[in-house]
């Protein structure tokens, strides 16, 4: 038989105290290791739960994404290439980088946050400001009643009066800037209805003081009943009277709106047809005559019988300062 032959390493005695130092050796390697990994996989979670939240955050504070504002995902740094191998703590130096990113994140999302509760105190400062000057406006509307009563006819296509509550004087800011008492007391002496139907009262009064020439606060008093009661039976009356209000202050391109709006608004409104009317003389004292003929063509289109009835003279008149064919 032929003895298997072993190499010298084989052979070479292997003394009890190189063992015991290479399983040492093996040993110190393991417990350097370990803590560091297994710290690594304790925090890997709460930074990964971190890293979910703040793009939660990032998108409900800015939710177009917008580069401009930050970054889209947040991620650590690419790690350089290890050439010699990798470390034990290279986990843990990962992971604190991306904390690191994390808190720069928050940082830029408090900053945002602050700024935007200053311009928010900021607005609210404006908003009560505003507040408190119009309660020193109505503290000063209260302060100035005026008398009571009903009004009778009121002529073409006016009716009794009824009950209402209507605008102060006040509230009458086209008036002029700083009116005379002689003034004042004219227009407080115009009689307010007051009866149960509030924008009938609210037209009336702006009639009233159309009737006795105070324009601005006629003007004031009708656009205010027009606001209040916009789906009132009289608006048609109401936009109408605020043409001519305008028309007869001086105003012919506020009057030509007016008129305009309130034919488109309401073409089978009562005062539609006189609107068409008035608009085409506010056009003419706007040298607008070409397209005054065709407001005064419109009205005998589309209301024969009221321009062959109670506008046929004023009809006839228009056109011809107009020069109308």
């Amino acid at each position: 038989m032929s003895t298997r032959r072993l190499s010298p390493f084989f052979l070479r005695p292997v003394s009890l105290s190189a063992l015991l130092l290479s399983g040492t050796l093996l040993a110190a390697l393991v417990a350097s290791a370990s803590p560091a990994a297994a710290q690594a996989a304790s925090i890997e979670p709460r930074v990964k739960k971190l890293e979910t939240e703040m793009r939660a955050v990032q998108r409900k504070v800015f939710p177009g994404a917008s580069d401009r504002f930050f970054e889209a995902e947040i991620s650590a740094p690419a790690a350089a290439p290890n050439t010699t191998g990798t470390s034990a703590s290279a986990p843990i130096t990962d992971l604190l980088q991306r904390v690191d990113t994390l808190e720069n994140q928050f940082t830029r999302l408090t900053a945002q946050t602050e700024e935007n509760g200053f311009k928010l105190g900021q607005l609210e400062k404006r908003l009560a400001l505003i507040e408190e000057k119009a309660a020193q406006a109505a503290a000063a509307a209260a302060a100035n009643p005026a008398g009571a009563g009903t009004m009778g006819a009121l002529g073409s296509g006016g009716t009794p009066a009824r009950a209402t509550s209507v605008g102060t004087a006040a509230t009458m800011g086209a008036a002029a800037a700083a009116p005379s008492t002689e003034r004042v007391a004219a227009v407080s002496a115009i009689e307010k209805p007051q009866t149960s139907d509030a924008g009938e009262d609210a037209y009336l009064y702006g009639y009233r003081l159309w009737e006795a020439k105070f324009l601005p606060e006629s003007q004031a008093q009708l656009r205010f009943a027009l606001e209040k009661h916009p789906r009132h039976k009289r608006t048609s009356y109401t936009r109408n009277l605020l043409g001519r209000a305008y028309l007869d202050d001086g105003k012919p391109s506020a009057a030509a709106k007016m008129f305009a709006e309130n034919y488109e608004k309401e073409p089978k409104g009562e005062r539609a047809p006189e609107s068409l009317y008035f608009l085409g003389e506010s056009l003419i004292k706007l040298n607008e005559k070409p397209k005054a003929c065709i407001a005064f063509a419109e009205l005998a289109e589309v209301y024969p019988d009221v321009a062959t009835g109670r506008l046929s003279d004023r009809l006839a008149s228009g056109r011809r300062n107009a020069g109308c064919k």
